[in-house]
């Protein structure tokens, strides 16, 4: 629990410094929804995030949503991926390096420990581009997924 609080007021700071140097107006709405972003344990929605608000009896609307979560991800508090036509949203202070699986038949995502592709990734030299951290997506059927394939077609060379 002291590391998500550590986590908590380091965002916080980095949002407020973020808002005293641009001159941009600290709102509870602005603190509030980062609140919540920091609280999810991996992926969330725009609607989870808003459902996760309404949880609390803290009502904003969807464009003070939308427009933070943009503000959020121009100052690397958040990440936002397009996932199969979906887009989901992960908060990003960790500063973590990812590889996931992800199936593209039901769209779910697991994490993946590869402690070689990690090091091949650290220690790649990028031309004239520092990296801070990485996710990489390995695309492909789960084997949940595979299993109901082969199950249907098994199912239609019968007949």
């Amino acid at each position: 629990m002291m590391v998500k609080d550590n986590v908590k007021t380091a965002v916080r700071q980095i949002l407020t410094n973020y808002l005293d140097q641009n001159h941009r107006r600290k709102t509870p709405e602005r603190f509030a929804i980062l609140d919540a972003i920091y609280e999810f344990c991996g992926h969330f929605t725009f609607n989870d995030l808003a459902n996760s608000l309404e949880a609390k009896n803290f009502h904003v609307s969807k464009a003070t949503l939308y427009n933070t979560l943009n503000l959020f991800m121009a100052i690397r508090l958040v990440v936002g991926y397009d996932l199969m036509g979906n887009k989901i949203y992960e908060a990003s202070y960790s500063g973590r390096n990812h590889i996931r699986q992800m199936c593209t038949e039901c769209g779910k995502i697991t994490e993946v420990n590869s402690p070689q592709i990690t090091a091949v990734i650290e220690e790649a030299r990028l031309k004239r581009f520092q990296k801070d951290n990485f996710t990489l997506y390995i695309y492909g059927t789960c084997s949940i997924c595979k299993a109901k394939k082969t199950r249907r077609k098994n199912k239609n060379n019968i007949k």
